[in-house]
């Protein structure tokens, strides 16, 4: 116990000494107070450096008996002499405790072992090649095995072979994405289990947005030969507003929605980079040179489709259509061209998958709105357009590639492709997309019709429309131009959406088992009444039967479940005629042989008899129509009965499917977009396109894809990191991702 005195006495107290604790009480110059004069101070007549000697002599003493005497003994063989002059002490370091290595500043740490890293600097100049960092860590590695601390040096050896303990930045980016996780709600887990495991395990947010801009467009620099025309040549363009170059003068028409896009051909870089491996895989499988530097033939599939009602209850901004219309692209094959043919070094083996259908543009628009839809898509078409007589110079696998794009516009239901080919909607007489029959034409001859409209024709009949050269009346020059009616804007192929054909056809069939309930084959003059009732009733009988519950609208999983043979039956217990339960039978038979062929990604594969058989099935359900329903086909069909039974052949020779280029893909990212505006966007209807636009295009990342399979086969193999760790840690990796989901946040 040391006491400071600050008394005006000049003499100085002696220190003195009771039992084994020491009480000093020193007098020093009052100089704090300045209650004395400067020339009153007087000197102490022990030095500092004396005080300080006699200081730790009294430390020494309050030590244990058995450390003293171990001290005493040390001091008697000459290690640790315990008297010291006062000189010897000062020079030694003052007589302080010495500090722990950890406990000092780094200055410190790097003063204290200066000649410690001299040596091992010379050391690995001399056997390493000057490589101290490996050399330290390779000597803190044996240290932590001598100590038996495995663990630490099992992490401490993945981190020097450029592992790490953790996850890599990609694979947690994959993880939040396939679990719709917002930068929030990761940020909390990541915290969470880094407080648990005491491990960096998830990789922070700032790791992740790194991530992301190596997979999201504009990352990867590219040229275009010749230049695209009216494009902008700068390759760093992320998303854009989907209205940017559109003026607002008063005079124009008004457009009250939010759009984003990416630009087409920095999307189609991006995705093409995405693919990289894939590319370089199949080029590698078909035993060509990886340094083959093209031309490479990309073909893509385009697809668009309104999403009807996406209203939100929140979010500030201006007041837009409730509704949303997504464009949206696949890429389906990559070619190369090698001596005098194109090899195949990539094909999409999901075609209809929603994780290789990649958003381009999202718009709150009503599909409807013709003046809108054409606002927002046209500067996309426009790109589109360049691109096809331009050539991409992209640098992949270290080698400048060459890249040219055809693009085939199938993703389109019927009402969009009217609308987008300038045609009249879909109750017209002019009942085909195709072809130029009217219904009248197409009820009286079911089969034998071919494939003659184009996007050029039906530009030519537009401006024929508008100019009426022949100044015919307009009975007469609608029928010229076969229904042509409006400019259209976007280049379609002539062709049958899959998904939409189920639809229509489903729908069909449907009013057929509720005509039959009814007998209109008997009385075909029934009220409105009475053909409500035949409908709820079949509602009643599928519900119990099928467990079909009633739906407002046709979809693909309804049409699914009720184009079965156990339909059938079901139904035909509600009809008392065992004639028309064969006519229906044999219609459903011949339905269910026909579908595969235009459902399926690769007929002349997957279904060659029905293939084969096709134009015979098809001229025998025709015949049915026109005799045992003719009832409800005499003098018109539907539209997709016309196409299904006239135009799936001759598309399947030209193309070799229908199913690989169907909408669905892009249906099943209409879910997604309500996903991901409901869990992951911003609540700002400007901002929330932007996220949703975002999170969608990172999650059909071929990339992300391959860590997440991994993952998901290492779980579903029970794999588990490491039986020490999941004894010691509460919390395991495996535990930690299984509970993303059920977490609140």
């Amino acid at each position: 116990m040391i006491v400071v005195t600050t008394s005006d006495s000049s003499a100085p107290s002696k220190p003195h000494q009771t039992g084994t604790s020491a009480s000093m009480a020193v007098s020093l110059p009052p100089t704090l107070g300045l209650s004395s004069a400067p020339d009153e101070i007087q000197h102490p007549h022990i030095k500092f450096s004396e005080w300080k000697f006699k200081l730790f002599r009294v430390r020494s003493l309050e030590k244990a008996p058995e450390e003293a005497h171990t001290e005493k003994k040390e001091s008697s063989e000459g290690k640790l002499p315990l008297e010291q002059s006062p000189a010897a002490l000062d020079k030694a370091g003052g007589g302080r405790p010495r500090q722990h290595l950890l406990s000092l500043t780094r200055r410190a740490q790097k003063h204290r072992l200066r000649e410690l890293k001299l040596q091992v600097k010379a050391f690995a100049d001399k056997e390493e090649g000057g490589d101290v960092k490996s050399v330290c860590l390779t000597l803190f590695l044996l240290a932590l095995r001598a100590r038996n601390e495995h663990r630490q040096a099992d992490e401490l050896e993945a981190i020097m072979q450029g592992r790490g303990s953790g996850l890599q930045p990609a694979v947690c980016l994959a993880i939040r994405i396939n679990t719709f996780l917002s930068c929030s709600q990761y940020h909390k887990m990541y915290r969470t289990v880094k407080a648990i495991t005491g491990r960096q395990i998830f990789q922070p947010l700032h790791a992740l947005r790194s991530a992301e801009k190596v997979l999201l467009p504009g990352y990867h620099p590219f040229e275009w030969q010749p230049p695209l025309k009216n494009v902008s040549s700068s390759t760093d363009v992320g998303i854009i507003d989907g209205l940017s170059g559109l003026s607002s003068s008063v005079d124009d028409y008004p457009v009250d929605t939010i759009a984003k896009r990416f630009r087409y051909d920095s999307a189609l870089v991006s995705a093409l980079m995405d693919m990289e491996e894939d590319i370089l895989e199949g080029m590698k499988a078909q035993d060509l040179d990886d340094y083959l530097n093209g031309p490479f033939t990309v073909v893509v599939k385009e697809s668009c489709d309104g999403m009807g009602d996406v209203s939100e209850k929140h979010g500030s901004g201006p007041v837009v259509p409730e509704k949303a219309v997504r464009f949206s692209f696949t890429v389906m094959k990559i070619t190369v061209a090698h001596g005098s043919q194109d090899v195949k070094v990539f094909e999409e083996a999901k075609p209809n998958s929603e994780l290789c259908c990649k958003p381009l543009c999202l718009m709150l628009a009503d599909e409807s709105d013709h003046e809108t839809l054409t606002a927002i898509l046209s500067p996309l078409i426009a790109e589109r357009e360049a691109m096809k007589s331009s050539e991409l110079m992209l640098e992949m696998g270290g080698i400048l590639r060459t890249f040219k794009f055809i693009f085939r516009g199938t993703g389109y239901d019927e009402k969009l492709v009217r609308e987008v080919e300038g045609l009249e909607a879909s109750g017209s007489v002019y009942i085909c997309t195709l072809c130029d029959a009217t219904r009248l034409e197409a009820s009286q001859n079911l089969v034998f019709h071919s494939i003659t409209r184009s996007h050029a024709e039906n530009l030519e009949r537009y401006e024929v429309w508008r100019s009426n050269p022949y100044h015919e009346s307009v009975e007469e020059l609608r029928d010229r131009v076969k229904g042509v009616s409006a400019k259209p804007f976007i280049e379609t192929v002539p062709s049958i959406d899959a998904l939409h054909c189920d639809i229509g056809n489903a729908a069909e069939f449907y009013k057929i088992f509720q005509l039959e309930i009814g007998e209109v084959y008997r009385n075909p003059n029934a009220s409105k009444e009475e053909r409500k009732r035949w409908q709820a009733t079949l509602d009643k009988h599928l519900r119990k039967k099928m467990n079909l519950k009633p739906i407002m609208r046709m979809n693909g999983n309804f049409a699914r479940k009720l184009m079965t043979k156990e339909t059938v039956e079901a139904v035909c217990e509600l009809i008392p005629s065992e004639e028309r339960h064969e006519a229906l039978r044999e219609l459903m038979d011949l339905y269910l042989k026909m579908k595969p062929v235009w459902r399926s990604s690769c007929p002349a594969k997957e279904c060659p008899e029905s293939l084969c058989q096709y134009s015979f099935n098809s001229q025998r359900f025709a015949e049915l129509l026109s005799t045992k329903f003719k009832y409800r086909y005499e003098g018109k069909i539907t539209n997709y009965f016309h196409k299904t039974l006239a135009h799936v052949p001759e598309i399947i020779e030209r193309d070799g499917s229908i199913g690989a280029w169907a909408s669905e893909g892009n249906e099943s990212g209409n879910k997604l977009f309500r996903r991901f505006r409901k869990m992951n966007a911003r609540q700002s209807k400007c901002y929330e396109m932007e996220d949703v636009l975002k999170h969608h295009w990172l999650y059909t990342s071929k990339y992300l894809q391959k860590f997440m399979n991994a993952h998901n086969a290492l779980k579903n193999s029970g794999f588990t990191i490491n039986s020490q760790a999941s004894l010691e840690d509460p919390l395991g990796l495996e535990d930690s991702l299984e509970t993303q989901d059920s977490m609140e946040f």
